[in-house]
């Protein structure tokens, strides 16, 4: 069998399209950019700017509608920044979703490859083995013990046994056996193109990251809108009807809450994601990345993930070691040629070959006539060729079957037990006439060494040392599990095998450190004792049993390379390189976003408090003072243009710089709580005092310029202090309980805020409706700014101190 050539297959995936299901086309721009404007607060400005125009139509179009134009820009600006970031997220999911595509093994040019299963074709040969998605239509060519759960199609969550001509479906799952099938239909004419409209109908449901700062954000404005309309009663009250104090309340309202902070999030998370990916984790669900900041626990897998999961043979002992080597190549799925099967197999292959054995040569001289393919509820394969039947397992299940006498087959344990406290997997391999699976001869122990990932203890070091335990589930002897425990730095006090779990209470079972011998259905069991102790935890895991604990845990974390499909889809964590090095630097990763959200929101919402402080007070102490401005209003502090304009500066680049952080510290703290709020204490402190700082500046510059420079130049030098100094206040807001690497994006974002805003200021000052200042007015404004820096870093200080000490 040749399978089809590579040119035949070219030629036909023209005529027949790529093995995929029909995608929603993409939305038109033009759409998009409408739809940043379904928004709450979006309503209220458009409303403001409906009323401004109306306003300037009424007086005859007089001059320009300034406060109308400075609306417009914002809208337009916020709408196009939505849209932009909305794109450039969508190409990033596309990529990851290329990076996580499924593979299959397909015979072409009389050879196995890997290919991802899009390029699959009618009349390809596939390969299947338990846990593989069937990627296409097709009828089975060969199926060795298969049985398919089609309740992805039927409903029906019996898995349905097949055999040989029978026809398997795309999207099916293999949960046993192995199978040869070829390819019938692909792509919108196999079965799963009959669900791809439901599929694609389907929306992605908001991240509880997401749904937490839309409560938060609503509930501020609230009690935003709440102080607008207060604002415009007072303002009624000192002036009669003013539309201005309208226009004026409504920009206050939709200025001090951060507009511009699901954009930040949003940015912040998908930029997350990319680093992850960049770093060999593919996130497939964006709560992951909130949920692997709180991780408290990681129940991995030994072989692969923390070792290099490639099995070498050492040696092989035993009474008969030269027909042991014959099981080696007769009771074996792999394929030497091209890599496809069990690492642990084609270990056994390379070895047999070092021996001088033909693995082709004996597999044709020696054609299976029946199998038992391995299962781990048996925990061996057969193989019955002419000359007998062939068997390979675990020693404790084979041993016990041996036509021996009690005292030897103790001995043969014995000795199994001495080779795996040294660290070596232990295979048994034995003997039968015909299709004996009882009275067997025993040939001799494979030992096997997989050694650690040279990476695997440093990562060990650091995240034990971030406050997270690891634990151990494998599937492997406990002594081997031990002696890998200890190369690798894992600290064991408790160890438990498979059948100890039956007895122990959940309490009990939250103390082991090492699970040794254990069954795929085990891992549902401790997943759920670690999380009923409280824990948050990340759970690894590659077969198809392993999906209903991947899919309880809080971080279900799959392995790419030797994953089942299943265990893929349900995970929210894919490790390309099933590197348990990997899962620390996700977990590294997820805290470093949750650090940067912390910190914008610190920046964000300080900026908001001390323009709501700087306007209700400013605007309170006017009335009661009877402060007017040149034309007889009432003198408001900040005017709407003028609002908008600090919203607009200091919401926009330095709150995307701050979202570029790096935090090198992060795994130096335990993990955060997992229902913290958005905001911790000392993060509301810095907010309250800070915030109250620079509107008591403000305030203090309002209240004394006047004599000097009029009461036009004190309010427009207010207006640029409030601008420079939030501006300066973003390298406050970065110092949390660690100092993070220095960020050229901020320095660049600041420096060119601080320069539009004087130069706007200096040169067209009309624009933002302030009056020129005199050089020493911007030195002292200037000043001012870097004083307020000062003192918010010192109260930062503080506050930190003041935790910490707590």
């Amino acid at each position: 069998m040749r399978g089809l050539s590579s040119e035949e297959a070219q030629r036909l995936l023209r005529q027949h399209g790529p093995n995929a299901l029909p995608e929603k086309p993409p939305e038109p721009l033009w759409r998009r950019f409408l739809r940043q404007f379904q928004s709450p607060l979006i309503y209220i400005l458009l409303f403001a700017l409906l009323v401004d125009l109306f306003l300037w139509l009424a007086e005859g179009a007089r001059g320009v509608p300034l406060e109308a134009w400075s609306i417009l820009a914002i809208l337009l600006l916020n709408a196009g920044l939505g849209t932009f970031q909305e794109k450039r997220s969508e190409e990033a999911l596309k990529r990851l979703k290329a990076l996580a595509e499924p593979m299959v093994y397909v015979l072409r040019d009389g050879r196995f490859l890997r290919l991802p299963s899009r390029e699959l074709v009618p009349g390809d040969v596939v390969r299947l083995e338990a846990g593989d998605r069937v990627p296409a239509d097709g009828l089975l060519l060969e199926a060795r013990g298969v049985l398919v759960d089609e309740s992805v199609l039927t409903g029906e969550s019996v898995p349905v046994e097949k055999g040989e001509g029978e026809e398997v479906h795309a999207g099916t799952l293999l949960v046993r056996g192995r199978a040869l099938m070829k390819v019938t239909r692909t792509g919108v004419r196999s079965a799963m193109g009959r669900i791809a409209l439901l599929l694609s109908e389907m929306e992605e449901e908001k991240t509880p990251l997401e749904r937490r700062l839309e409560a938060f954000g609503s509930r501020v404005a609230r009690y935003v809108l709440l102080l607008a309309l207060l604002l415009v009663l007072l303002g009624f009250l000192a002036e009669g009807f003013s539309a201005k104090v309208l226009l004026f309340a409504v920009a206050l309202a939709v200025a001090a809450v951060p507009e511009g902070l699901p954009a930040i999030l949003t940015l912040a998370l998908s930029l997350g994601v990319e680093r992850m990916a960049r770093r060999k984790a593919v996130v497939r669900r964006l709560s992951a990345v909130e949920a692997l900041g709180s991780v408290t626990v990681i129940a991995t897998d030994k072989t692969g993930t923390l070792t290099e999961n490639r099995m070498e043979v050492e040696k092989v002992v035993g009474p008969d070691p030269e027909r042991a080597l014959l099981a080696m190549v007769l009771c074996n799925d792999a394929d030497p040629t091209t890599g496809a099967g069990d690492p642990l197999e084609l270990g056994l292959l390379r070895y047999a070959a070092q021996q001088g054995l033909d693995v082709e040569g004996l597999r044709k001289s020696h054609p299976r006539l029946s199998e038992r393919p391995f299962d781990s509820a048996w925990k061996y394969m057969r193989v019955t060729t002419p000359k007998g039947s062939f068997l390979k397992g675990a020693p404790e299940v084979l041993i016990p079957r041996l036509s021996a006498s009690e005292a030897e087959k103790e001995a043969f344990l014995k000795e199994a037990e001495a080779h795996a406290a040294q660290g070596y997997r232990v295979l048994a391999f034995a003997f039968g006439e015909g299709e004996a699976e009882e009275n067997l001869r025993f040939l001799g122990f494979a030992l096997l060494l997989d050694p650690p990932r040279p990476e695997v203890p440093e990562a060990m070091r650091r995240i034990l040392k971030a406050g997270v335990r690891v634990v151990m589930v494998t599937g492997d002897h406990p002594a081997t599990a031990l002696a890998v425990a200890r190369r690798i730095g894992l600290p064991v006090e408790v160890l438990a095998t498979g059948e100890d779990l039956e007895d122990l209470s959940d309490e009990e079972l939250v103390e082991v450190d090492v699970f040794a011998r254990v069954r795929p259905e085990h891992k549902l069991r401790i997943v759920e004792a670690l999380q009923k102790a409280g824990e948050v935890v990340a759970m690894t895991g590659d077969g198809v049993n392993d999906a209903p604990a991947l899919k309880r845990a809080d971080v279900g974390v799959a392995m790419g390379q030797r994953g089942s499909d299943v265990s893929r889809e349900v995970a929210d964590l894919v490790l390309l390189d099933d590197n348990f090095a990997t899962i620390v630097a996700a977990i590294e990763e997820g805290r470093s976003i949750y650090e940067n959200i912390q910190k914008f929101l610190r920046f964000l919402f300080s900026t908001n408090l001390s323009e709501v402080l700087v306007v209700a007070l400013g605007m309170v102490f006017a009335a009661l003072l009877g402060l007017r401005d040149a034309a007889g209003h009432l003198l408001l502090p900040l005017t709407a243009v003028q609002i908008l304009w600090i919203n607009l500066v200091t919401d926009g680049l330095p709150a995307l710089a701050l979202a570029l952080d790096r935090n090198p510290g992060v795994l130096d703290r335990p993990p955060r709580p997992k229902e913290s709020p958005l905001l911790d204490g000392p993060s509301l402190r810095f907010i309250l005092l800070t915030g109250t700082v620079k509107a008591g500046i403000a305030l203090a510059l309002l209240a004394l310029l006047p004599g000097w420079v009029g009461v036009e130049a004190a309010r427009s030098a207010a207006f640029h202090f409030m601008a420079v100094g939030q501006l300066f206040f973003a390298y406050a807001a970065r110092h949390t309980h660690l100092m993070p690497l220095p960020n050229p994006y901020l320095h660049g974002a600041v420096a060119l805020g601080v320069l539009a805003q004087v130069g706007l200021g200096a040169w067209v000052p009309g624009v933002l409706e302030a009056v020129p200042l005199p050089w020493p007015v911007w030195s002292l404004v200037l000043g001012a700014a870097l004083g307020a820096w000062g003192l918010a870093e010192a109260v930062d200080r503080i506050v930190w101190r003041k935790e910490v000490r707590r």
